[in-house]
Parts: C-alpha cells; sequence; structure tokens
C-alpha cells in the first residue's frame, strides 16, 4: 500500500504517508492564497504516492468568505424568498447587535417559475413551455455561472424539475455556456423546503470553485505520477473526483470528519469503544462523541446555512492554537474566534502581533522554543512576551512583572472553558455522562490542554495518540469510500408495507453502488447499510433509526424497529411515548467500499539500552492554578517504548504536537506507542453538570 492522507488546515498542512508498512509523516505551513502549493510542496518532500486522499477547505472557506460562484436560484412561484426567511430559530437569544450573513443568491438571480407540485406527487398546476422560454430568456442575460434548481415538493414527483433541467443543459449547450446545475431532486429528495433549497444552492454555490481546483491540482500531481486521488467527505468516507466535483457540499467538514475517523481508529486499536474526541488545531476545536461507530447525522451547518446530507456529528467552536485574545468594552478577556491564522500566525511565528493562544502556552512554559515541530522552527518567546505585555496593560491596568505570564494563564483558562463547553454539548445536553468516556486528544494543540480539561470534566483517562498532530490525515487513509441515496417516505410505521420498503432499498442501493463504481470502486465489494429516520406523528425533528445488516433477507418485525425507535428517543430526549404513532418520514441507504484495515504499530523500533531519562529539565508551570514557572522534565517522544511510565510533571516534545501531563497525572505508553494518561487519585465528581 502506497497512500499519502493530506489534511489542509488553517494554519499548518500536515501529511501521512503509508509507503511500504511505514508511517512518515510530516508537517508544512499553509499557504490560504493557493492551498495547492502547500500541498504539492510536501508532496514533493515525501514522493509522490499512488494514492492520495485529501481533506480540503476550498468548499468550506468558499461558503463562509462567501466567494463561490455566481449562481442563480430557480423556483416555484413565490418561494422566491425561502433562503432570506429561513427558520424563526434564535441561536443568539440575548444578542441585541445579531445579524444575519447574506444568502448566497441575491434577490437579482432567484427566478420564480409558475408551476406547483402538492406534497403527495399530483401536479396542482402544470409547467409550461412558455415558462420554460421566459427562464431561458432570462437566464441569457444574466452572468451566472451555476443554477441551483428548488421546486417545491419535487422530492415526491421529479417530473417538473427534470424539464427544467434538460431545459437549462440544452441553452447551454447551445450557446456553448458552461453551466453547473444543481437539482434538488439529485442532491436532496427530501422534505422541508428552507433545508432542501439551502443543501441544493450550497451545493450549486461551491461545486465550480472545488471543481477548478481540482482542475488545477489534478494534472500536477499526475504529472507526479500520482494515479488516483480521492476527497475527503463530510460522512467519514472519502470520494472520487467524480462525486468530489457533482457534489461539493459533501465536503463542508472534510478536515474535521477525517480527524474522527483517525481517533476512532486508534481508540478501537487501543480497546476504547466509547470516547470523546478532541481535535484543538490552529483556528478551531471540534469534538464528537462515538460510542462504539462513528456518529452519523442528515444535517449539519456552515456559513450559517444548513447543509442536509450526510455528515459525521461534530461540534466546533472557534478556540485553537491562533485564536486572539484580546480584552473587551467592558473589560472582559475574550478568546477567539478571530484567528491569526497562517499567515501572519501567532506573534511567536516572527510575523504577527496580535497575542494568541500558542503564544500563552509559550510564555506558560508548555510549549518550548527549541522543540517545536522537533527543532525545526525556533518560537520567538521576546515577541510573544511583547504580544502579551500589550494585553496585560488592557486587562490589569498596571505594568507589573509577571503580568505577562498571568494574562497568558488566563488565555489558556478561558480557552479550556470554550472547549469544556463544546464537549458538555455534544455529552451531558444529550444525557450522556461524559466521565464515562476516554478523551482522544489531537490536533496540533490537543495535548497540551487535554489533561486539564478532562480534570475539569471529571474524565479519568486521556488518549494521545502516536501522531496527535497529523491525525486527520491518518484517519483519511483509514476512510472507507462512501455514498448515501435517501428517500422520502412520509408514512406512519403502522401502514409501511415490508415489500415496497425492500423495493426501495433496493433501487437505492443500486444508486448508491452506481455512484461508487463511477468513482472507480468495485460493487462487489461493497456493503450496504440502511437508516430509517423515524419520529412521533406531529413531531419536527426525526432520529436515524438503523435497520439490521440482515434486513434484505430477514426484515425486522415492525414492531422491534417501532421498540427500538422508543429506546433511542427515551436515550436521547429522557422519555419515550409508546402509546404514541411512528411516522418512517426518510429512508437512507448506504453503499460502503471498506479499506483495507491499515496496521500502525512500530516496527523496528531499537532497544533502549539505558533507562528512560529526560532530555532536559525546564520552567513551566504545569498545574492550571498558577503562572509561576517550575522545573519539569522534558522528555522526547522517540524515546519513548512499550510499557514506559511517566509520572507529572512532565513534558512530552514530538515533532507534531507537545503533551503536558500535569502533577497528578500519569502517562503509560502503549504498544501502538500511544500515550494514556491517567488520574493518579479519584477525583471528587463535578459539582453540577447541566442538564
Amino acid at each position: 500500500m502506497d497512500i499519502l492522507g493530506i489534511d489542509i488546515g488553517g494554519t499548518f498542512t500536515d501529511f501521512v504517508l503509508l509507503r511500504e508498512g511505514r508511517v512518515r509523516i510530516y508537517k508544512t505551513l499553509s499557504t490560504p492564497d493557493d492551498p495547492a502549493r502547500a500541498l504539492l510542496q510536501g508532496v514533493d518532500t515525501l514522493g509522490a504516492p499512488a494514492t492520495i486522499v485529501h481533506g480540503t477547505t476550498v468548499a468550506t472557506n468558499a461558503l463562509l468568505e462567501r466567494r463561490g460562484a455566481a449562481t442563480a436560484l430557480i423556483t416555484t412561484d413565490g418561494f422566491g424568498d425561502v433562503l432570506v426567511i429561513g427558520r424563526g430559530q434564535r441561536p443568539a437569544l440575548y444578542d441585541l447587535n445579531v445579524t444575519r450573513s447574506d444568502p448566497p443568491v441575491p434577490d437579482a438571480w432567484r427566478f420564480e417559475l409558475v408551476e406547483r407540485m402538492l406534497a403527495d406527487g399530483r401536479v396542482l398546476t402544470p409547467l409550461g413551455d412558455d415558462e420554460l422560454a421566459r427562464l431561458v430568456d432570462w437566464l441569457a442575460t444574466q452572468s451566472v455561472e451555476s443554477v441551483a434548481i428548488c421546486l417545491v415538493h419535487s422530492y415526491a414527483n421529479p417530473l417538473h424539475e427534470e424539464r427544467v433541467a434538460a431545459t437549462l443543459e440544452q441553452a447551454a449547450h447551445a450557446s456553448q455556456r458552461r453551466l453547473f446545475i444543481s437539482a434538488s431532486h439529485r442532491i436532496l429528495p427530501e422534505p422541508r423546503e428552507y433545508e432542501r433549497a439551502s443543501t441544493t444552492v450550497v451545493n450549486a454555490y461551491v461545486s465550480p470553485v472545488l471543481g477548478r481546483y481540482l482542475d488545477r491540482l489534478g494534472p500536477a500531481l499526475t504529472d507526479r505520477g500520482v494515479r488516483s486521488v480521492r476527497i475527503m467527505a463530510s460522512d467519514g468516507g472519502s470520494m472520487g473526483l467524480v462525486t468530489a466535483r457533482e457534489l461539493a457540499a459533501r465536503t463542508t467538514l472534510s478536515g474535521p470528519a477525517g480527524g474522527i475517523v483517525g481517533a476512532y481508529t486508534v481508540a478501537q486499536r487501543a480497546g476504547f469503544t466509547r470516547i470523546i474526541t478532541f481535535d484543538m488545531g490552529g483556528t478551531s476545536t471540534d469534538v464528537a462523541l462515538i460510542n462504539g461507530a462513528l456518529p452519523l447525522t442528515s444535517e449539519s451547518h456552515v456559513g450559517g446555512l444548513p447543509v442536509r446530507l450526510p455528515s459525521l456529528d461534530i461540534h466546533t467552536v472557534g478556540a485553537g492554537g491562533g485564536s486572539i485574545a484580546r480584552v473587551d468594552a467592558g473589560g472582559a478577556l475574550r478568546v477567539g474566534p478571530q484567528s491569526a491564522g497562517a499567515d501572519p500566525g501567532p506573534a511567536c511565528y516572527g510575523r504577527g502581533t496580535l497575542p494568541t493562544v500558542t503564544d500563552a502556552n509559550l510564555l506558560l512554559g508548555r510549549l518550548q522554543a527549541d522543540h517545536f515541530l522537533g527543532g525545526r522552527m525556533t518560537l520567538d518567546v521576546e515577541r510573544a512576551r511583547t504580544a502579551f505585555m500589550a494585553l496585560a496593560r488592557d486587562l490589569f491596568g498596571t505594568q507589573n512583572p509577571g503580568d505577562e505570564q498571568r494574562a497568558a494563564l488566563g488565555v489558556v483558562r478561558v480557552a479550556n472553558a470554550l472547549m469544556e463547553r463544546a464537549i458538555r454539548a455534544i455529552s451531558v445536553e444529550r444525557g450522556d455522562d461524559p466521565r464515562d468516556c476516554t478523551l482522544v486528544a489531537f490536533g496540533g494543540a490537543g495535548p497540551l490542554h487535554a489533561a486539564h480539561l478532562a480534570d475539569a470534566l471529571g474524565i479519568r483517562t486521556v488518549l494521545a495518540p502516536r501522531y496527535p498532530g497529523v491525525l486527520s490525515a491518518l484517519g483519511m487513509i483509514a476512510a472507507d469510500v462512501t455514498r448515501e441515496s435517501s428517500r422520502a417516505l412520509l408514512i406512519t410505521l403502522d401502514t409501511l408495507d415490508l415489500a415496497t420498503l425492500a423495493a426501495h432499498i433496493a433501487a437505492l442501493a443500486d444508486e448508491a453502488l452506481a455512484a461508487l463504481a463511477a468513482d472507480g470502486e468495485d460493487p462487489h465489494g461493497c456493503r450496504i447499510e440502511c437508516f430509517l429516520d423515524l419520529r412521533y406523528v406531529g413531531q419536527s425533528y426525526e432520529l436515524s433509526t438503523p435497520l439490521p445488516q440482515t434486513w434484505a433477507s430477514s426484515p425486522m418485525p415492525l414492531i422491534e424497529l417501532a421498540e427500538q425507535f422508543h429506546a433511542l428517543h427515551e436515550r436521547r430526549y429522557g422519555h419515550a411515548m409508546r402509546e404514541r404513532r411512528i411516522e418512517a418520514v426518510t429512508l437512507r441507504v448506504r453503499a460502503v467500499s471498506p479499506r483495507r484495515t491499515i496496521d500502525i504499530a512500530p516496527e523496528g523500533l531499537p532497544p533502549r539500552t539505558t533507562s528512560l531519562i529526560p532530555r532536559a529539565v525546564v520552567q513551566a508551570a504545569l498545574t492550571g492554578d498558577t503562572a509561576t514557572l517550575e522545573p519539569a522534565p522534558l522528555y522526547e517522544r522517540d524515546d519513548l517504548r512499550p510499557d514506559d511510565t511517566i509520572d507529572g510533571p512532565a513534558i512530552i516534545a514530538q515533532f507534531d504536537a507537545t503533551t503536558i501531563v500535569p502533577p497528578g497525572w500519569r502517562v503509560v505508553v502503549d504498544v501502538d506507542l500511544n500515550l494514556l494518561i491517567t488520574s493518579l487519585s479519584p477525583r471528587p465528581s463535578p459539582a453540577a453538570l447541566p442538564a
């Protein structure tokens, strides 16, 4: 196997190369103006592999920064403002200055057709040829390169959407115009008008941008000898370039999904099935709770818009190593969401001037200037100190010796509080106790903060993988190739015909397998996973309920399926309503082309002839309670061997990350060279875990 995983982050671009059973890693600063430049630099450094799996932020950044393709929306008469109206939710209830981002499609590029389909698929108002001609004439005068088609109830009957798409394709061909067309019955054949319109528009908005990026990148990789390229998808799988060009909206959580898959892979090998993943990078932190399987969801939010496509259930907070610290108008210390990114980066990188979380860790001795990136990059302590002296003046109103370190401790604690809140959101607020989980810490900054974060949450064990700073890239190598198809049902469970359901499953499976075949996968080696989105009649939201793998040959009795849903509902919401009828809203079928299991066990480790000793004794503040610097041993990760034990306080440095072991914690190295960090004494349970 010769495969390279690449994760382009906000600060660093990470590489993991698996060649002839050996793992090699590499990191370089990202190049935000042209992400391909850093990618190609890493490929040249490591040597071109046969296959690349690439996590990309191209589509995400285009959506966040509103730099996508010029897109028109074609919809039913009276529904042109659906993107602006959205939902009546108020995510910031007490924010008096809340503003909404502009929709990707401005008013002038929304076109309403006189037609109407009913929810049962019957035609209320036919779509006339004169309406199609009016659309073609209007579009000829507009400078758009992409079109989103979302007609009311097209999930029930796509006839009108198919006619619109065919007409536009013919008109574009006749005029020799390049026009990307995204139709909702192909992208998301499901109810909920706003979410369907938003997802279709997002796909139309970002697909041409990703397509141009791949057009530039592909020939450069081919010239270097790369034979196959896959793109990481939001659902924890990967996809070929054919699917990536058609469904770029599937890449909006590309990088974070790789991290979840990597953490899941490492934790499984280490014997942990119930974990909380903690991925702290340069610009943000992503967390997820895994209970035996990857946590799939049918909807995510990016750039203020719902994207109702399969994705991993990831919660993101704007706190990372590059997050900028400031004092707000009320005198409170704030961290993020603004980030220094890769350019100019934290002050200690030598170009930035604003204080960041990375600078704070450097001033506290948790990062050592000459042990960053394995000594390949020296951090500027005095530049970080200057940045924090200015912050300390704003925070304390005085200028006393040590104020910059007190401010640095405050920044770290505020960042930890933000990340703790994110973990509570995916655990406590959903009825799960984080104390029952193992915290898997990765990302360039994750192991720096993990032990203190675990202590605050009552978590007893932290797992720091062998390569924490590049785990997202490792996860991309391990990711299966996936494709999901769905169909709206909108029928109560007691009236659902099993034969009809089996026919729907077979049709959707054929559709998903055909998509995998178009990406070069062998359909015969794929497995099929089925899910029903169920809810109680009258509810507005569903719970995805898995069907057993044996469903096709031995369907589950509907009474058992109903009981499974009751149990899921009780776990999530604390109650079940067994007397209520259950409605099947959507059927989902997922085709999976599995990858070979990656063997990441270390090989050929030279024996250590002496006992483990630290490389140095440094001054650092590791307790989390004080900014006072005290002696702490510093170990090199490459010196560690299975069964080595280190008691805190200690610092463990390596090329891609630094791990902090506070006093009262112990590290044991496992057979895969992961660090298992455990509390030495029972900690009191958190006084209040909010419900």
